[in-house]
């Protein structure tokens, strides 16, 4: 496994990390024999990274990844996980808690629930706008300081916040959509990163499953599944997203590859302060996407893929969900 470094600060970790939200949420129902054997999967592939968040199942998916590592060393995973998000018993969005005291309870709760003690990378989901970065940040930097957490990390927000945030304490990474029809980063938040040695974990490198290759346009998704809000999945939107589709898997069949494949491979092309979150929830979807880090694309190919994903049509979120992100008010 090749790996690659977050940040100046951060931890060495595997040039791709397994994102675990899938397995317990948003994406509708899942098998959690099969989740619990990619994990296996992916550490037995070396891959060392970890992502997830306390919401996710409100705490179903911490629960299931410890289930994953028990009767392995501790260090065979860096666990990445992320606070904040508030629900309700149906599961419903309701806000974002980024208050000190509710950071530190997060944390006691995340630690019993994964059976660890300690995080290797702790970060708020989103912005709380009514408490000051500052203050988030420095409560983490507090549970740094008593060895609960060993890197702080961000997630989903803009330069401003940023360099407030690193101005605290140092800044691991960055986790934010980033992927071949997601580039919206690459204006201030990417030179911003690098010019404070923040690195980049990136999620959504496969658009949910829209440039994966397997989504077709009769997918029937089942109940709970977030990705029928999302305007790129809806109508007209869709059913130019897939012709887009259609131009990448050319180029990937002329290397041999998937169109996932080609993809990721993108993402890795980025640089090496980028590490790409993969969302497999089943083996062969994590094999599929592990064979990735054997292709290296070359100019060509990037310039007519780019060029290619510059009609995607839609959001990434719905209008809601948009206006929580501090990021896409950079």
């Amino acid at each position: 496994m090749k790996t690659r470094k977050l940040g100046a600060n951060g931890p060495i970790v595997s040039a791709i990390g397994l994102g675990c939200m899938g397995m317990s949420d948003l994406y509708g129902a899942s098998d959690r024999t099969e989740s619990v054997a990619t994990i296996h999967a992916a550490l037995d592939a070396c891959v060392t990274l970890l992502d997830t968040g306390d919401f996710y199942g409100m705490g179903d998916n911490e629960m299931l990844i410890a289930d994953a590592l028990r009767g392995r060393p501790r260090d065979a995973a860096l666990l990445s996980v992320k606070f904040g998000a508030q629900r309700d018993p149906d599961g419903n969005w309701i806000g974002f808690d980024g208050r000190p005291s509710a950071v530190k309870t997060s944390l006691a709760y995340s630690l019993k629930r994964l059976q660890a003690d300690h995080l290797d990378i702790y970060r708020p989901a989103r912005l709380d706008p009514n408490v000051p970065i500052e203050e988030t940040i420095g409560a983490v930097a507090d549970m740094v300081k008593a060895g609960y957490v060993r890197f702080i990390g961000l997630s989903e927000v803009g330069p401003e916040m940023i360099r407030r945030a690193v101005a605290v304490h140092p800044i691991a990474d960055l986790q934010i959509e980033y992927s071949l029809i997601s580039r919206g980063i690459e204006k201030s938040i990417l030179p911003t990163c690098r010019a404070l040695g923040v690195g980049i974990t990136a999620y959504g490198v496969l658009s949910r499953g829209l440039i994966s290759g397997h989504w077709r346009a009769d997918k029937q998704t089942g109940a709970g599944d977030f990705r029928v809000t999302v305007p790129r999945f809806q109508g007209a939107n869709l059913e130019k997203n897939l012709s887009l589709v259609d131009e990448i898997r050319r180029i990937a069949d002329a290397r041999g590859a998937s169109v996932a494949q080609i993809a990721i491979a993108w993402v890795l092309s980025r640089g090496d302060d980028i590490v790409p979150l993969i969302g497999a929830r089943r083996r062969d979807r994590l094999a599929e996407s592990l064979g990735a880090l054997s292709l290296t694309l070359d100019r060509e190919e990037l310039a007519a893929l780019e060029s290619i994903a510059a009609s995607v049509a839609g959001a990434r979120y719905s209008a809601a969900q948009m206006a929580h992100l501090d990021s896409e008010r950079s």
